[in-house]
């Protein structure tokens, strides 16, 4: 799930990399100093931080590490980065996965930026 994420964002597709979230209401995306609830709210967020492909550039999930703590539940720590014409912006993030009828999708992400 998390290399179609991946594929979708390098293709500059937010919409097909919005596929791994649990497209609900609970879905909790965390970042920064802000949260955000629902599927349809961290989608508006994405689009509005990368407006477009510079802005996006090439994402690449790194040094993951999964947890199963049930059949149907995991939690993924690993490092994001990305690679842009001006800078390369990275950092970590921890996920909650549920197995749903669609397959896995991140239900909690706590994303940071490195400074």
């Amino acid at each position: 799930m998390l290399a179609e994420q991946a594929a979708a964002w390098n293709r500059g597709d937010i919409d097909g990399f919005m596929q791994g979230y649990w497209n609900s209401e609970q879905l909790r995306f965390a970042s920064g100093d802000s949260v955000t609830y629902g599927w349809a709210a961290a989608n508006q967020r994405y689009h509005a931080h990368y407006p477009d492909r510079a802005a996006m550039g090439t994402l690449e999930f790194s040094g993951l590490d999964v947890e199963l703590l049930a059949p149907d539940a995991a939690v993924v720590f690993g490092h994001w980065a990305l690679q842009r014409e001006h800078d390369r912006p990275h950092g970590l993030f921890t996920l909650v996965l549920r197995k749903t009828a669609d397959g896995w999708r991140i239900s909690r992400d706590h994303t940071s930026a490195a400074d």
